[in-house]
């Protein structure tokens, strides 16, 4: 009998997948598109941090200066994580969270990210809290 993959196994791979073009750079366009002052200011400040579907977001009362500047990052992000789901026969949503895992685990102590359970948590010289879904 022929070895047949089930489409779980065909999904982790392609997650798999996603995992190895971020970690490669896949992300690069939209981190680079982010690197601005006010960028770097709001994440420093722990007013922005990282979530868990990839996406930016914000922590406490947003400005409507700094909420522009984070949906301007997330539309960036979306159109990388499209392009990038697509070469890596992948979905949207399990290429983002892909993304959400590996931004996660690259902030710094200080830096603000969104744990498992959704609430929002400051970085510190410990590992972050992951979620299973993480590859």
């Amino acid at each position: 009998m022929e070895n047949m993959m089930t489409s779980n196994s065909i999904r982790k791979l392609a997650m798999g997948g996603a995992a190895v073009l971020l970690a490669v750079g896949g992300l690069s366009t939209a981190v680079m598109a982010q690197r601005d002052p006010a960028y770097d200011a709001a994440r420093s400040s722990g007013q922005v941090g990282e979530k868990m579907d990839g996406y930016l977001g914000i922590v406490g009362t947003p400005s409507e200066t700094l909420q522009r500047m984070v949906n301007d990052i997330n539309i960036k992000r979306r159109a990388v994580y499209a392009e990038k789901a697509k070469a890596a026969n992948a979905t949207l949503e399990e290429y983002a969270l892909t993304a959400g895992c590996l931004a996660i685990a690259r902030t710094v102590p200080g830096e603000k990210y969104q744990a498992p359970d959704g609430t929002w948590q400051t970085r510190t010289s410990a590992a972050p809290m992951r979620d299973a879904r993480c590859p």
